[in-house]
């Protein structure tokens, strides 16, 4: 049998009263997801230890059955190696976001949704001015960057810029929570400071401010750790040939460590407007050759930071009608029979514009299995489904077993 984990990112979410007390899930056309949830078994998934903050980076992780609180380094280090940047025991890796700051506020995480091309131009111009034999930049994907520092202390308290929308920037600067990272701390606030006199007047900011939109005015490092300790899904698993299709680089780094072959899709922005037919395609022609294929799809997680519960309709739509339906149809002409799941990683509600640690709905469809009595797809629908409440690597197991 082959598999296919269709990860809808963000997905879940909380009742909204526009809704009339209904969730975007709730609220959108699924057949497809309907369907998916009548042939199949459902139930909900823990995903985030309580230990833990709901990060995306954890979230998948466990989906993919690794223990993260063994294993998890923060998302810095994933996305380093979906870069390519090989890390030395004494770097220190970082994600790094452009973000836009508004006199004494944090505005938005993501300068606005800025391009590649400016992103790139405007990492260029830091690594310039700041990057040294210990301080490195490194371009990434939109707003969403690599800092390492060599020698560069984990104890640190950095704060997640998509959690804290509105909130006064001096307030959730970088903060050590040992003696020992005192001097790494403070240079990475040095650096935040330092990049905002480098970046306001920089001509690509001059040029979106000019245009009415958010300039990407300051750097924004958090989710420091080391090169992980991982298995690969083979060693674990037993599933030789796997491929992971993302539009994120955090993910892509995941996919790395566990040894999956990296898919990347012409026009994947992970945004509103990502490629939905080209990431289907590209798992159903991955299915013919791997074993296993992790499909994640950013785009209602977006909607869900940007808090609008219309475009989040939207996105889940997309996913079902653009992504889901064309693989279900295609793989039942398959030879080999494919197991199909499908789950979002963590809520993100739109009420608060940022991740939750709440149980997420899903539904395994196995050719050939007894489906329980769930009808459509929703994150109260599941809660009566055959899996009950399960957490850990109890998700990856039960899709495996034949």
């Amino acid at each position: 049998m082959k598999y296919i984990i269709l990860l809808a990112d963000g997905m879940a979410d909380e009742p909204i009263a526009e809704l009339g007390n209904k969730t975007p899930l709730m609220a959108a056309q699924t057949p497809n997801m309907d369907e998916l949830a009548h042939r199949g078994r459902n139930g909900l998934l823990v995903t985030v230890p309580q230990s833990m903050h709901p990060g995306s980076e954890v979230a998948n992780s466990a989906v993919l059955g690794y223990d993260v609180e063994k294993i998890y380094e923060g998302r810095g280090v994933l996305e380093a190696a979906s870069m390519g940047v090989s890390l030395e025991p004494e770097d220190m890796a970082l994600r790094c976001n452009l973000v836009c700051l508004e006199g004494d506020l944090l505005k938005n995480h993501s300068a606005g949704h800025i391009s590649n091309e400016e992103a790139h131009q405007l990492i260029d111009a830091l690594e310039k001015e700041l990057g040294n034999e210990q301080v490195k930049f490194y371009k990434g994907v939109s707003y969403r960057h690599l800092l390492v520092i060599k020698g560069g202390k984990k104890q640190l308290d950095c704060t997640p810029p998509h959690d804290v929308p509105g909130t006064p920037w001096r307030d959730i600067l970088v903060k050590s929570v040992a003696p020992e990272a005192d001097s790494t701390a403070d240079l990475l606030n040095k650096l935040i400071l330092a990049s905002r006199n480098i970046l306001e007047n920089h001509p690509v900011n001059l040029k979106r401010k000019a245009e009415g939109k958010d300039p990407a005015n300051s750097i924004w490092p958090w989710s420091p750790g080391y090169r992980p300790q991982m298995d690969t899904l083979e060693m674990m698993y037993g599933l030789k040939k796997s491929a992971v299709i993302s539009a994120v680089d955090l993910i892509q780094g995941i996919g790395v460590y566990a040894g999956m072959e990296v898919i990347k899709v012409e026009g994947a922005t992970g945004l509103y407007n990502t490629n939905f037919e080209g990431k289907a395609k590209a798992a159903i022609e991955a299915l013919k050759e791997k074993d296993f294929v992790y499909l994640h799809i950013e785009a209602p997680d977006e909607a869900g930071h940007e808090g609008d519960y219309k475009l989040k309709i939207q996105t889940i739509e997309n996913i079902d009608h653009r992504v889901l339906g064309p693989i279900m149809n295609a793989v039942a002409s398959f030879e080999e029979p494919v197991c199909i799941a499908l789950l979002p990683d963590h809520p993100t509600p739109c009420a608060i514009r940022t991740h939750t640690r709440n149980p997420v709905p899903f539904v395994i469809y196995k050719p050939g299995a007894v489906a329980d009595s769930v009808e459509i797809f929703n994150e109260d629908s599941v809660k009566q489904g055959a899996f009950g409440i399960i957490s850990g690597n109890e998700f990856i197991l039960n899709l495996l077993d034949a």
